[in-house]
């Protein structure tokens, strides 16, 4: 358990650093006693985990393909966190050759768990990709939950859906929401069908796993839909909403649009807006430069800010630029040669950097001790991750001052392609809300109704 909780702690800080944004909704739904299995989408590889463990807020076990136990430095890392080996039939060779693999093992010790009233997370989908929606799901979840349950009926065994939504997933300092959905009871009704089809009400209650994580997640059938779908959600907003919100209109646009897509008004709205951003990408411009355009006043206020800030921070990151720039080359580097797929990027970033960042900390450290003794080292100690910061923050500053005078330079030297596209934008803008008011089913509460109501 002490050791469970200082990875955690760990894994906290981490993801603090590696994520601008880390939003967690739905935390009440979690039950703080009793057996829960967490069952979430699998968008990003092994952040996926570190993302439930450091945000449940339970000691969640987790199962993991035994294949990563075979990595020393993962060993001691799955073995801290509680994690259990099971056995996938494509890690065996057992796909091809249809036959089983013993997983007896690691279902016990999932039993164990769970009878302790403890708590154990799984991603139905097998495995990690990069797809733009839910594979289908595999059992596993279900048939453990079932079987719990009818170990143990005297426990109430339920399941709580996971959806992990990251933006930009790949990008360090990006920004992720982790959201909890209530909670599946495996009931009596559910009990009495797996005693009469353990298969069918295995797949039954997997389905209901499956819609409990799509309406915590954004879905579409391709990533090109998903693109044109977040743009009509641009269109649609506010300036300037919640990440939780964000999310919720991109789900809500993504499962109508389902609904509606062969709608003649539909296909040619979408065909609309699939131009417009194909034109802004043409011009290197986004929707928020139309949507708020840089002011004189106000885009002199901004840059003499992100300035002030800039030498603010620029004292304590001079050597953490010096120490820490090569690492940043190394996780670049790293993430691109040895990543054969693209959901594997953003783990490779994180542990190749956590490595560097631990081995050059220790190394500086020891040296100082060694040379200048305890209370050097104990200063350099404090001073390495303060710089480290101190770097970040200088690094964000010269990232929005630099996106800060692009944008500027554009609106002058783009006037009359902008001043186009701003009109097709309103054009839009309207389409859109006519089609939300048009399409938005009867059981559905608009977000940002005032949206419609000014019209």
């Amino acid at each position: 358990m002490l050791a469970y909780r200082v990875m955690r702690a760990f894994l906290r800080l981490v993801i603090r650093v590696f994520y601008r944004q880390v939003e967690v909704v739905g935390a009440e739904h979690i039950p703080q006693d009793g057996p829960v299995i967490f069952a979430g989408n699998h968008p990003n590889s092994l952040i996926d985990p570190v993302m439930i463990v450091a945000t449940a807020g339970r000691f969640v076990h987790f199962a993991a393909k035994d294949v990563l136990f075979r990595s020393r430095l993962l060993r001691v890392f799955l073995d801290a966190l509680g994690a259990v080996p099971i056995k996938r039939r494509q890690d065996h060779g057992a796909d091809d050759a249809g036959g089983q693999v013993d997983n007896s093992a690691a279902f016990d010790a999932l039993f164990e768990v769970l009878a302790r009233g403890g708590t154990m997370g799984i991603f139905p989908e097998g495995i990690s990709h990069d797809a733009s929606q839910l594979s289908r799901l595999k059992t596993g979840a279900a048939r453990i939950a079932l079987a719990m349950a009818k170990r143990h009926p005297e426990l109430p065994v339920r399941i709580v859906p996971c959806g992990l939504n990251f933006i930009h997933r790949r990008h360090f300092r990006s920004r992720v929401l982790v959201q909890y959905g209530p909670p599946i009871e495996i009931d009596a009704e559910r009990i009495a069908a797996h005693d009469a089809d353990e298969r069918a009400a295995a797949r039954a209650l997997t389905d209901d796993i499956d819609q409990a994580i799509r309406a915590l997640t954004v879905n579409a059938p391709d990533w090109s839909t998903l693109r044109v779908l977040d743009g009509v959600r641009r269109l649609y907003q506010p300036p300037r909403i919640p990440l939780a919100h964000r999310v919720e209109l991109a789900r809500r646009f993504a499962t109508v649009y389902e609904r509606v897509r062969d709608e003649p008004e539909v296909v040619g709205l979408f065909g609309r807006v699939k131009s417009y951003l194909e034109r802004l990408t043409d011009l290197g411009i986004s929707d928020g430069d139309l949507s708020r355009p840089p002011r004189p006043g106000a885009a002199l206020l901004g840059g003499l800010r992100q300035l002030w800030w800039l030498f603010v921070w620029l004292p304590l990151a001079a050597p953490g630029v010096i120490l820490h720039a090569p690492i940043g080359i190394l996780v670049g580097w790293s993430s691109q040669r040895f990543t054969p797929r693209k959901d594997v990027i953003g783990t490779t970033k994180l542990l190749v950097g956590v490595l560097m960042v631990l081995l050059i900390y220790a190394g500086l450290i020891t040296t100082a001790a060694l040379t200048w003794g305890l209370a050097v080292a104990l200063a350099t100690a404090a001073a390495l991750p303060l710089s480290g910061f101190a770097t970040i923050r200088v690094l964000e500053r010269t990232a929005s001052l630099r996106r800060l005078l692009t944008r500027v330079v554009r609106a002058f030297s783009l006037r009359r392609e902008m001043a186009e596209l701003k009109s097709e934008r309103a054009a839009l803008e309207e389409a859109v809300l006519d089609a939300v008011e048009r399409h938005i089913p009867d059981d559905m509460q608009p977000l940002y109704p005032e949206r419609l109501a000014a019209r």
